[in-house]
């Protein structure tokens, strides 16, 4: 039985593409934590994502599932990193990957999308995360490119591979 097109109104609010996973309490919850009257399904993602095992969700909403824990050097904020990483949309639409292309990215901590500066700093070398991205910590309301729509949530599985800093030699070689 397909629920995407369910319409439910609570206390006069509607809640578009509501799930029966997701209990009417927390999706009324959010609508007056955002001040919105309809969730979208990004929403609706990251509501339900934040339930599954082994997920955490920090302050900002960024949320993490640490799949492998690093015991290499944390990155500052003018560090640059070295990662492989895939970036889909909550339908599993790939609009990015290193993996794919087969060479891991090199790019300034600070130099991203939000949702992954916050990520980053938090990653040891070594470590492989996977990230779901709320859309004020992406691209907001006006999206990117061609596949990342506006509102969307991104989610990224992410590796680091090497930090590289000031006092590393290998900094900003590449």
């Amino acid at each position: 039985m397909l629920f995407n097109k369910f319409k439910l109104v609570v206390f006069g609010c509607s809640i578009i593409g509501f799930s029966l996973l997701m209990a009417p309490l927390e999706a009324m919850e959010f609508l007056a934590q955002t001040g919105q009257n309809e969730l979208s399904r990004d929403e609706i993602y990251l509501i339900e994502n934040a339930k599954k095992p082994g997920w955490i969700v920090r302050p900002s909403g960024l949320q993490i599932k640490i799949l492998k824990r690093g015991n290499g050097n944390l990155p500052s904020p003018s560090s640059d990193v070295v990662v492989h990483y895939t970036g889909k949309l909550i339908n599993g639409t790939i609009f990015d990957s290193s993996v794919d292309r087969g060479t891991p990215a090199t790019f300034p901590v600070t130099g991203v999308i939000d949702g992954w500066i916050e990520a980053l700093k938090l990653m040891k070398e070594g470590s492989k995360w996977s990230l779901a991205i709320p859309a004020k910590l992406a691209y907001g309301k006006e999206g990117a490119g061609t596949f990342v729509y506006p509102g969307a949530t991104l989610v990224f599985e992410v590796e680091m591979l090497e930090v590289k800093t000031p006092l590393n030699t290998n900094y900003r070689k590449n």
